[in-house]
């Protein structure tokens, strides 16, 4: 998916939206808070809950077949390498990459991009231009900074538009022959904008660059097709997206990922060594030295499968029902400050917040006694935060096991929390 050029209209908007599978969450069924209220998660941009198919698919693979990948030759370990290379495949055709080979297991989104950034970032040379935006994660700005300092390369940052979307016509008065990486995110993880990665990366490629998509807010929300992106390069986590911590991957075109130089070195990633020098093996295995996490990216695989089997569409639409919802009843709080596009134009299913004289942390604290779990922070995203004139912010996130009820109890517990402080205030001023 690349443009979402489609709103949704009140009138769409069910008269109730129930969740989607919820009861395949144990974490929703089992955590049950001290004052006996349900328990609200609204902290899944952070990272999503872990469906049973995903644990017990893990479990099942240390409980039958746990053996070391690509090299025994007895049989657990052929069956531990057939279920590892058919977790790339599931996530191959979860995005609809054109190769197996195109998929790098890594760490996560973050040593995916530092990969990029360390690989194919040697090609750069002093003086050469990265085009990044104002709304990125840190993960998707730090590695480029390295870059930059290793080779006097030039940061250049597209800003925001007065609607706090991407500024389109900012980022093509960047573009010039200079341009070698532009690295993006899909949806801002503070504002909810959904960038226009289509267009950016058509622009970005008549210049000679390439383009890395930060991915971890879209691939766990809607329909991903890599091939109708264009995009170079693609990362994502599987915490996000229903499967474990510890995993994410890289998706690179087969064509750039053989151009590319190891990072690190060790097992597997070898063709041949000597003493004196190695050779080395074609993508993914190039960039996948050592032991991997084995049981993780059979978790990935089956958290892959886990949505495929519910469908991108159905999740997509769900988060934006309930999305526009959760946006109307904060927006009808006047204590509040909303960041991010307006109702009108197209949005992820989060949105960022802060209240008047009451700081986001504190409002964090009263909502979870009251069973709400939301973030709060910069959301490793200091420089925005800087440019909205706020240390940080509170964020409600919604995944497709969030319903109406959710946001309801949320809004319930904000504006009785807002008023508490209200009242506190009040009588604080009295005493003066």
């Amino acid at each position: 998916m690349g443009t979402i050029d489609r709103t949704l209209d009140a009138r769409e908007i069910p008269s109730k939206i129930d969740g989607i599978r919820r009861e395949d969450f144990p974490v929703l069924t089992n955590v049950r808070p001290a004052n006996g209220k349900p328990f609200i998660f609204l902290d899944s941009a952070a990272s999503s809950q872990k469906p049973s198919q995903v644990i017990e698919a893990m479990n099942t693979y240390y409980r039958t077949t746990h053996a070391n990948v690509h090299r025994g030759a007895y049989s657990i370990a052929n069956k531990a390498t057939e279920m590892f290379e058919n977790a790339r495949s599931s996530v191959q055709r979860f995005i609809n990459a054109k190769h197996h080979e195109e998929i790098v297991f890594t760490r996560g989104a973050t040593e995916a991009i530092n990969l990029v950034a360390l690989s194919y970032g040697q090609r750069l040379q002093r003086g050469d231009e990265i085009i990044l935006s104002v709304m990125e994660h840190h993960s998707n700005l730090v590695p480029w900074q390295l870059l930059a300092q290793r080779t006097g390369a030039i940061l250049k940052f597209v800003s925001l538009s007065p609607e706090m979307t991407f500024d389109y016509s900012h980022y093509e008065s960047l573009l010039s022959a200079k341009t070698k990486i532009v690295a993006v995110a899909h949806v801002s993880n503070v504002l909810g904008t959904i960038n226009p990665i289509d267009r950016i990366v058509q622009a970005a490629h008549r210049v000679g660059a390439v383009v890395l998509v930060d991915a971890c807010q879209s691939v766990p929300h809607m329909p991903i097709d890599v091939q109708a992106l264009d995009a170079d390069f693609l990362v994502a986590s599987a915490h996000k997206m229903c499967g474990p911590t510890g995993i994410g991957f890289l998706y690179g075109k087969r064509d750039l990922l053989t151009t590319m130089p190891p990072v690190y070195g060790g097992g597997e990633m070898i063709e041949t060594v000597s003493f004196e020098s190695s050779t080395y093996a074609p993508p993914p295995a190039r960039f996948e030295a050592g032991t991997p996490a084995i049981a993780e990216a059979i978790g990935l695989g089956a958290a892959c499968e886990y949505l495929q089997s519910i469908g991108m569409d159905r999740v997509w639409e769900h988060e934006q029902h309930l999305g526009r919802y959760l946006y109307d009843q904060l927006a009808a709080v006047p204590e509040l400050t909303l960041y991010g596009p307006g109702r009108e134009l197209p949005r992820g299913g989060l949105v960022a917040f802060n209240a008047r004289h009451v700081h986001a942390a504190d409002l964090s604290f009263f909502l979870d006694q009251d069973g709400v779990a939301v973030r709060t922070g910069h959301h490793c995203a200091q420089p925005l935060h800087g440019l909205l004139g706020a240390a940080g912010s509170v964020r409600a996130s919604l995944y497709f096991y969030n319903n109406q009820n959710d946001v309801d109890g949320f809004v319930t517990a904000l504006r009785s929390t807002l008023l508490l402080f209200a009242e506190l205030n009040a009588t604080a001023k009295t005493h003066r």
